[in-house]
C-alpha cells in the first residue's frame, strides 16, 4: 500500500484533505495544532474496471486497491528546531512514499495565517530541508569512519558518497528532490544513483512531492491560473487545486448524494479519484487486476516491472516459481463476456518472465514451487 504525507502551516487545509479522501475522522479547527497526533486513514481506490470485471464474474468479494493518507500537524518556522510541535510531526512522516504539500490560497478573516501559497511552500520547503541537514550531519561522521575502516565495503563508500552529496545541497538550502529531480518514470538506471543509497536514511526531500492548492469556494473558476505559480515552483511536479472544504463535505455523503452535490458544484468526479489518479502517476503506479467468481481484486504495481514481479503481489510464491502469464486487456475481456470465451476465442496471450506488465491487464498466473 503506498503511503502519502500531508505537511502543511497550520490551517491551510490538512486535515480537511484528509478528511475528503478518507471520508472523515479527523478534527479540523481553525487554530494552530488542532492536530496533534497523526491521523491516518486508508480509502479505497475507485476503479470502474474492476467493478465491471467483478459483475461479468459475478464474484463473491471485490477487492480494490487501497492508498494511505498521514495527516500531520501544522509545521511553523523553526519546526526543524522544534517550534510548536516540529520535529514530532515530522517524524510521522519519515516513511512514507511521497510528500503532499498542502498549500492555501483563499483569504479568511476568521481562519490565521498567510493565504499565499507561494509563502506556505517556502516555510515547509525551508523547514524539511532543515531537518534533513540535521539529519545528515548527525549521521555521515560516523559512516565516514566506518567506511575508513572497511574500504572494501563498497556500498559502504557508494552510502559516504550520496550522504556528502547530499549535505552539499542541503547546506545550500536546496531540498534534494529539486537537486535530483525524478523525471520521467522508467525502468532503467536512476539518473540519480545517490538516491539509492539514501533510502534506508528516510530523508524527508528525497522522496517525490506534489502539491493540493486549497482553494475557495470563490476561487474555483480560476483554479488553473492560481496553479501557475506553484507549478512554476515546482516543475515537473503535479499540482492539484481542489476547494477542500467542499471536497471533504461531499465525502460525508453516501454515493448517489455526494454525485449529485460534486455535479451540481461542478467539482467532476471528487478529490479522491483526482488526488489517485496524480499520485499514482507521482509514483508511476499501474493496475493489473484479477477476476473470477470467487473475487475479483486490483493490484498495484510499479512501471517497467515484468510478470513475474507483478506475480510476487500476489505471492512471493507466484514469482519464485513463475512459469508464464495468460494475459487479456480488461476492455478485450468484457467485450467477450468471460474468461472462458476469451480462452474458446484463443485471445488469451501467453506471455513469459520479460513481459512488461500494462496497466488494465487482466492476469492469471501459472507457477509451480
Amino acid at each position: 500500500m503506498e503511503r502519502f504525507g500531508f505537511v502543511g502551516l497550520p490551517n491551510a487545509g490538512k486535515s480537511s484533505l484528509f478528511n475528503s479522501l478518507a471520508g472523515g475522522g479527523a478534527l479540523a479547527a481553525p487554530y494552530a495544532f488542532a492536530t496533534t497526533d497523526p491521523n491516518v486513514g486508508v480509502a479505497r481506490v475507485p476503479d470502474a474496471r474492476l467493478d465491471a470485471l467483478a459483475e461479468m464474474s459475478a464474484s463473491r468479494k471485490v477487492v480494490p486497491t487501497t492508498t494511505e493518507f498521514i495527516d500531520i500537524g501544522g509545521l511553523v518556522e523553526g519546526a526543524s528546531k522544534g517550534e510548536g510541535l516540529g520535529n514530532r510531526f515530522l517524524a510521522g512522516i519519515r516513511e512514507v512514499d511521497a510528500i503532499v504539500f498542502v498549500l492555501r490560497a483563499f483569504g479568511d478573516p476568521d481562519v490565521p495565517g498567510p493565504a499565499d501559497p507561494l509563502e506556505h511552500l517556502r516555510i515547509v520547503e525551508t523547514e524539511l530541508t532543515l531537518a534533513d541537514l540535521e539529519s545528515v550531519e548527525s549521521r555521515i561522521d560516523r559512516r565516514r569512519k566506518a567506511a575508513r575502516s572497511q574500504p572494501s565495503d563498497t556500498a559502504l563508500a557508494d552510502e559516504v558518497a550520496a550522504l556528502d552529496a547530499a549535505l552539499e545541497h542541503l547546506a545550500a538550502g536546496t531540498p534534494l528532490y529539486r537537486a535530483w529531480p525524478l523525471g520521467a518514470v522508467s525502468d532503467g538506471p536512476d539518473e540519480y544513483p545517490h538516491r539509492a543509497a539514501l533510502r534506508s536514511h528516510f530523508l524527508l526531500t528525497d522522496k517525490p512531492v506534489m502539491a493540493v492548492l486549497n482553494l475557495g469556494e470563490d476561487q474555483l473558476d480560476a483554479a488553473a491560473e492560481l496553479a501557475e505559480p506553484i507549478e512554476a515552483e515546482l516543475p515537473g511536479a503535479t499540482v492539484l487545486p481542489l476547494c477542500v472544504q467542499l471536497e471533504a463535505e461531499a465525502a460525508q455523503l453516501a454515493g448517489a448524494e455526494r454525485a449529485e452535490l460534486l455535479e451540481g458544484l461542478g467539482l467532476g468526479e471528487g478529490a479522491l479519484e483526482r488526488f489517485v489518479a496524480a499520485a499514482h502517476g507521482l509514483l508511476g503506479l499501474h493496475t493489473f487486476l484479477t477476476t473470477g467468481e470467487k473475487e475479483s481484486r486490483a493490484w498495484t504495481f510499479r512501471a517497467g516491472w515484468r510478470a513475474p514481479q507483478c506475480a510476487g503481489r500476489i505471492h512471493t510464491d507466484f514469482e519464485r516459481g513463475f512459469i508464464r502469464a495468460e494475459v487479456i486487456d480488461w476492455a478485450e475481456l468484457l467485450d467477450l463476456g468471460s474468461w472462458s470465451a476469451a480462452r474458446d476465442a484463443g485471445r488469451l496471450r501467453v506471455e513469459g518472465k520479460d513481459y512488461p506488465m500494462r496497466d488494465g491487464d487482466v492476469v492469471e498466473f501459472r507457477f509451480n514451487v
